[in-house]
């Protein structure tokens, strides 16, 4: 039985210093799965050497027309050649055999899913935060657990939403629920603790927490923008 090809599609902007050594670890990952194989980095015009960066590891660099994680992932998607898309952050590292899990998860007729989560850093309300990751409640899913979904499902899904700024990740869980079975797989994504340390834990969870309250809300997306843009501290 062929394998189902696999698109991994990477959104970033300014990942210069990051994005090289997770290309490389998602190819050394791979390993004799590489086949069917592709990996598109969604750049944002970013500013600095991410697109050489990545062209160097060897993926393939899309240059995106319009910034933002959703137009840029939807972007990917539209020049994948994948018959599984793989939505990864530029600051997350899949588990070793991720390509085999998600493949075994589609060959078992889930039409999507995620990992559960793990950060690099050892504080405790971290990892209490990671642990609840493991439940399948869409309120506690984060674009850092990364995404693998059908190409059929997420075209039936309408893909990302470019008008949401904040909480896209979040907000396509229940579009693609209604076209598949979506399943949370036993196995950790590690990501970058990076804001978290420079924002203040509790802090940075608040903020998180204010924004998903307001967006419950009916507050607009250029709203919840502003409230991100003026609380978040970028280091």
């Amino acid at each position: 039985m062929s394998l189902l090809s696999v698109s991994i599609i990477i959104p970033a902007y300014n990942e210069a210093g990051h994005i090289g050594p997770l290309l490389r670890y998602l190819r050394e990952a791979a390993g004799p799965d590489e086949q069917g194989l592709e990996i598109l980095v969604a750049d944002g015009q970013s500013t600095d050497a991410t697109a050489a960066e990545a062209a160097a590891a060897g993926a393939r660099v899309l240059p995106c027309p319009q910034r933002g994680r959703a137009a840029q992932m939807n972007h990917g998607a539209a020049q994948a050649r994948g018959e599984l898309l793989y939505f990864l952050h530029a600051d997350t590292f899949p588990p070793a055999d991720f390509l085999a899990r998600i493949r075994r998860a589609a060959a078992q007729g889930y039409g999507s899913g995620c990992f559960r989560l793990r950060f690099d850093h050892p504080h405790w309300f971290l990892r209490l935060n990671a642990w609840f990751t493991r439940f399948p409640a869409d309120i506690i899913r984060f674009g850092d657990q990364s995404l693998f979904v059908h190409r059929a499902v997420f075209e039936r899904a309408g893909g990302f939403r470019t008008d949401m700024l904040v909480l896209e990740d979040q907000e396509i869980i229940g579009r693609l629920r209604r076209h598949g079975r979506f399943v949370v797989l036993p196995a950790t994504v590690t990501t970058s603790a990076r804001k978290y340390l420079v924002n203040g834990v509790f802090r940075l969870q608040g903020i998180f927490a204010l924004l998903c309250v307001l967006y419950r809300l009916g507050a607009s997306q250029p709203r919840l923008v502003q409230v991100y843009r003026a609380l978040i501290r970028w280091g």
